[in-house]
């Protein structure tokens, strides 16, 4: 059987294969697919919407398993439960016309929310509402012994867990989040696929937001800029705090031709309330260019500063395929105090290695910001690669992580070992094992094949 190709590929340009294709249609045929394939010791790889960027529902052979008709959407005050295979934009329409929303907010809308619990997700509201897991009330997995397990919230594991040290850093989305006495939610979220199936998750929702003060804000200079973000974290009320660089304006102004021709570096905001007079004093203490920054005066406006934020992964991926090189980004964060170091350490290496191919973007309120490098050739390329890991040492040696949100997959396992010490994954992989004993789900996603399933 040719499996398609929209099947066994992601959004990095990631490629794979498989043997077989299932796409269930309800609950009975998934479990049956999956006591089939435990029979025959099938690997099994879930494939979400697509969005990833690190090849967990790329199969490297087996059987690739859809959620694509899982699609249940229940909504009501405070909560919705929502199928698999349900996008983000289908749940913000949904919610809209409640006058609720779900509080993470990743950049690419098309995701699924099995593949926003498989990865942890958060994205620009994370500064304020956190990541997924933070907002997961229940969740309903399918197991690979067939079994099929709804979890609340406050459901704690029903078997010993060990702890291993966790990064100083506001989110956190490498490996299994192990903690004594953690919840099954905490656990799930964030397995990307390798221990269960997620059929579907109760969302916690929130009111929207009557008044809400939001804007583009560009500044001459990325000094003032980062300045800004020390200043700003504190308010109260403020949901947003995202970074964008000189060169990710540049970037932009193809499509934004409107960005002002100084702007060495914008901030976006979003912030409960309508106190303008206080903002205006925020901005002038900080030294912005207000007169060139955009403000929201309405809903609208706020929509098209969240597509112009979330254009910028576009435009970097289509320029990425263009060059014809895999894309090459961290998902790295630090404790919110070594955030200027790790910025200045980020933007010496580029500039001696890719001077002007690469953007630095992202959740800056949460130190942690995205590096994407553009290799034009395959000697920068190599380079990029390189300082992947060299960037990730660094991290790491900060008390950050190696993973804020987008998981690990197959592309960056190798980083697990960066962060953890050999004890630290061994104790991932026993729970692993416990929940999936031929080790079949997600075959060579985060974890090394044990040799004894190699063959």
């Amino acid at each position: 059987m040719t499996v398609s190709p929209a099947y066994v590929t992601d959004a990095s340009g990631f490629q794979g294969w498989a043997d077989e294709l299932s796409v269930p249609r309800e609950e009975s045929e998934l479990v049956d697919a999956l006591v089939r394939a435990r029979a025959a010791r099938t690997p099994v790889t879930l494939a979400g919407a697509g969005s990833g960027l690190t090849g967990a529902r790329v199969a490297q052979g087996g059987l690739v398993i859809s959620l694509e008709k899982f699609r249940r959407l229940d909504v009501e005050k405070g909560a919705a439960w929502a199928g698999a295979a349900v996008s983000l934009v289908e749940l913000g329409q949904a919610l809209a016309r409640t006058g609720q929303f779900f509080a993470p907010d990743p950049t690419e809308w098309t995701a699924s929310i099995g593949g926003v619990v498989a990865t942890n997700a958060s994205g620009s509201r994370s500064f304020r509402y956190g990541s997924a897991r933070r907002n997961i009330l229940g969740l309903k997995v399918a197991l690979m012994d067939g079994s099929v397990r709804e979890f609340a919230r406050g459901e704690t594991v029903d078997f010993e867990v060990p702890a291993i040290p966790l990064p100083a850093t506001t989110k956190y989305t490498a490996g299994y989040r192990l903690q004594p006495g953690m919840d099954w939610i905490d656990l799930f979220c964030g397995s990307e696929g390798t221990l269960g199936v997620i059929l579907e998750a109760k969302l916690a929702l929130l009111p929207v937001q009557e008044e809400v003060f939001s804007g583009v804000i560009f500044f001459d200079a990325d000094a003032r800029a980062l300045a800004a973000v020390d200043a700003w974290r504190p308010i109260v009320g403020l949901n947003m705090l995202e970074y964008l660089d000189r060169n990710s304006l540049n970037l932009l102004r193809g499509r934004y031709p409107d960005i002002p021709r100084g702007a060495g570096a914008a901030l976006l905001i979003e912030a409960e309330g309508d106190d303008v007079d206080a903002w205006e004093r925020y901005l002038t203490e900080a030294g912005a260019d207000i007169d060139a920054s955009w403000f929201a005066m309405s809903a609208k406006d706020r929509e098209r500063f969240r597509a112009f934020r979330h254009s910028l992964p576009e435009l970097v991926n289509a320029t990425v395929l263009e060059r014809g090189f895999m894309k090459m980004g961290t998902d790295y964060a630090v404790p919110i105090a070594r955030n200027s170091e790790m910025l200045a350490g980020y933007r010496d290496r580029l500039e001696q290695e890719l001077p002007g191919q690469y953007v630095i973007f992202g959740h800056i309120g949460d130190a942690h910001v995205h590096v994407n490098m553009l290799p034009a050739s395959k000697p920068q390329a190599e380079a990029a690669a390189a300082l992947l890991s060299e960037f990730a040492r660094k991290v790491v040696d900060l008390g950050g992580t190696v993973s804020a949100e987008h998981g690990l997959g197959k592309r960056k396992a190798y980083l697990l070992a960066i962060q953890y010490a050999p004890e630290h994954i061994r104790a991932m992989m026993d729970v692993k094992r416990r929940l999936d004993p031929d080790w079949l789900l997600g075959r060579g996603t985060l974890f090394p094949v044990p040799p004894e399933f190699a063959a």
